[in-house]
Formats: C-alpha cells, sequence, structure tokens
C-alpha cells in the first residue's frame, strides 16, 4: 500500500480515538461536573454535530489547496484543541473544546478517502480501501480503552493531554512526509465554498440514497454503541479500564472484518455483505442486553464490529463514486451525512434511556439497523 495512505491511516487512527476517548469516562465526567450520565452524553454529540458540520468546508479545501496540505494543519490545529480538553474547567467549557476537535480533526477519513480514490482504480479500490480504514478501526477500537485506562490510572484529562501530543507528532511527520506532495493532483476553481458544490452533488439520486444510507446507519448503530459503556458500568459495575476493554472489542471485530474483505466480497458480494452484516449487528445488540455475565460481553462487541464494517465499508465504496469530478467535495458531505447520524443517534438515545432504560433503547436500536441492512439488500442497485 501507498506509504502516504498509509500516513494517512495513522492519522485517522488518533481521530479515531479522538472521537471515542470519552464514552467509558461518561460516569466519571457526571461526577465530577456535577450533572446526570444523560446530560454528559451531550459531549459526544457536540464532536459529532462538529464533525457534521465541518465537512461543508473541509472537501472544497481539499479539493482546492490539496488534501495532504489541509490535513496537516488539520492535524496541528487537533492538538492544540484536544489540550484545550485537558484544561476544561466545566462542562460547557469541555463541550465547546470537544466541539473545536471534532471541527479540526475530522479530515482525516474524507481526505484521507479522496487521496485514496484518486490514487487507486475503481476495480481494485474497495479490498485497499477496507486496508485503510484499518486506521480508524484500530482508533475507535482503542478510544473507550485509551479513555477507561488513562481515567482509572491518572485523570480523564490525561486522555486528552495525551491525545494532544499524538496529534502534534502526527502533524510533524505528516509535514515532513508529504509536503514535497503538497502541489500535485488536479484543482478545482470557482467560488472556494458556495453551496452551488454541494447542492450539485445532492441533486444526484444516487448521491441522495448513499447519504441517506449512512446517516441512518449511524443513527441506529451508533446510537446504540454510545451508551454501551453506561449500560455496563450501571449493569455490572466494572471499573472504566474493563469497560473500555470491553468496548475495544469493536476495533478487533472491524480489524477481522479488514483482513476478510476481499474473501467476503468474492463470495457474499455487496448485497450480501450489507444484509449478513445488518443482521449480524441486530443480533448482538440483542444478546448484550440479555448476557448474564459480562464476560459474553467481548463476544458481542467484536461481533459488533465485524457486522458495522460489513455495511459500512460498502457504503464508503459507493460514496467514493458519488461525484468523481469533486471527490473530496462529495467524500465531506459523506462525511458530514456520517457524522450527523452520529450525533442525532446519541442525542436520541441519551433522551430515551432516561425514559425507557438502557436495554430496551439499545434492542430498538439495534433492531433498525438490522432492517436498514435488509432494506440495502433489495435497493443496493440504487447507490
Amino acid at each position: 500500500m501507498n506509504p502516504t495512505i498509509i500516513l494517512l491511516a495513522v492519522a485517522a487512527a488518533n481521530a479515531g480515538i479522538a472521537m471515542r476517548v470519552v464514552e467509558p469516562m461518561l460516569p466519571v465526567l457526571a461526577t465530577d461536573f456535577g450533572t446526570s450520565v444523560s446530560a454528559t452524553a451531550a459531549v459526544i454529540s457536540a464532536f459529532a454535530f462538529a464533525q457534521a458540520g465541518a465537512q461543508y468546508f473541509l472537501g472544497p479545501l481539499g479539493d482546492r489547496f490539496g488534501k495532504l496540505r489541509v490535513l496537516t494543519i488539520l492535524m496541528a490545529f487537533s492538538a492544540v484543541a484536544s489540550l484545550g480538553c485537558a484544561l476544561a474547567d466545566s462542562l460547557d467549557s469541555l463541550l465547546a473544546w470537544r466541539f473545536a476537535t471534532g471541527l479540526v480533526s475530522s479530515g482525516t477519513m474524507t481526505l484521507g478517502m479522496a487521496f485514496l480514490a484518486d490514487s487507486v482504480a475503481v476495480e481494485r479500490r474497495q479490498p485497499v480501501l477496507a486496508r485503510f480504514i484499518s486506521g480508524t478501526i484500530i482508533g475507535q477500537g482503542l478510544g473507550p480503552l485509551v479513555g477507561g485506562t488513562l481515567t482509572d490510572l491518572f485523570d480523564w484529562r490525561a486522555a486528552f493531554v495525551l491525545l494532544g501530543a499524538v496529534f502534534g507528532a502526527v502533524a510533524a511527520v505528516l509535514f515532513g512526509a508529504t509536503r514535497k506532495q503538497w502541489g500535485e493532483g488536479t484543482r478545482t476553481s470557482g467560488p472556494l465554498l458556495s453551496p452551488r458544490r454541494h447542492l450539485a452533488i445532492l441533486k444526484l439520486p444516487r448521491a441522495r440514497a448513499v447519504l441517506l444510507s449512512v446517516f441512518l446507519e449511524m443513527v441506529f448503530f451508533y446510537g446504540a454503541f454510545a451508551l454501551l459503556g453506561a449500560l455496563l458500568k450501571a449493569r455490572f459495575e466494572l471499573p472504566f479500564t474493563l469497560i473500555g476493554l470491553l468496548l475495544a472489542g469493536f476495533g478487533v471485530g472491524g480489524l477481522l472484518y479488514t483482513t476478510t474483505a476481499h474473501w467476503l466480497l468474492a463470495r457474499l458480494g455487496q448485497r450480501g455483505c450489507v444484509l449478513t452484516g445488518g443482521l449480524l449487528g441486530g443480533i448482538f445488540y440483542l444478546a448484550i442486553v440479555l448476557v448474564p455475565a459480562w464476560p459474553l460481553v467481548a463476544i458481542c462487541t467484536i461481533g459488533l464490529g465485524f457486522a458495522f464494517y460489513m455495511v459500512h465499508n460498502t457504503l464508503q465504496m459507493k460514496a467514493t463514486e458519488m461525484a468523481p469530478q469533486a471527490r473530496a467535495t462529495g467524500l465531506s458531505l459523506f462525511s458530514m451525512f456520517w457524522a450527523g447520524g452520529q450525533a442525532v443517534g446519541a442525542a436520541l438515545m441519551g433522551g430515551a434511556v432516561a425514559a425507557f432504560g438502557y436495554a430496551p433503547m439499545i434492542a430498538c436500536f439495534g433492531l433498525g439497523f438490522a432492517l436498514l441492512g435488509v432494506g440495502l439488500r433489495y435497493n443496493l442497485q440504487r447507490l
């Protein structure tokens, strides 16, 4: 794989850690700031809403000034925002800094996928794309573990200090390794942030179908996953490190998918992958709320990671071909709907669990993910 793509995967890994690092620490944040776990879930939504909004700017910036140049600068800003989280003295302050972190760290997947799509022919792209997203998978898998472990050993602020240091190091390495490539590639012209760029893509029926699919995927899947840590704390009274370790099984399952993607696609095809992934996701969510002992949760979270990427990798592949003439902008829209789905899902789940409890709502969201997989199986030709 192209060394530059590997570097971008490393950048995506740290952004993935940043996205999910707070999940196991929600109960301790609630204690420190004198509020409820449901209220602290807004920290997740703030990051995700920022991710969604930032995509409006990131795609056009990447198409105009170069994907590698923009991404390197964003990593430097991410270091500053992460350190701001570590210094937050109130929940409102933490929300603001998490919003800022979401804004500047969210370009790794969008611009990285766009660079990959520019570099790899379409007939070879999905397996390579699956390997590239291993960086994000590792990061998202390690995020809860990093957050839980550092919260237990030191304090929740330590996790953000570490993130800031890593973001700074990633920015320096990217600058040194890719600086000579910043001037390569075709660039778009015209008004930089005109809404016409995005509207032109939204007018395409195929693009609308892909974007709606990824939005619903994240509402159902991430809405349920965002509060799994709180469920495990309430149900089994586990230490945060162990909760983080259990949630990290998601990353193990995702990596299992990336290593078998070529084989799965050859035997199941894209339709078989979305159907199988959706059904498995629903089954594993139901299993999590029913298992009598916490060690069994590890099997379920690994299964969830595998199931999710069976669906998501197919949608990513579809997204790379939505608008080849403005690929970064098209993928920025994909990331916008992806992040927006996370934000809406976490917000809906945060409110719903206060009224109905963790287990019923996680099961309901899991069922929604399963139904989405079935729907994609029979409508994939529209994407």
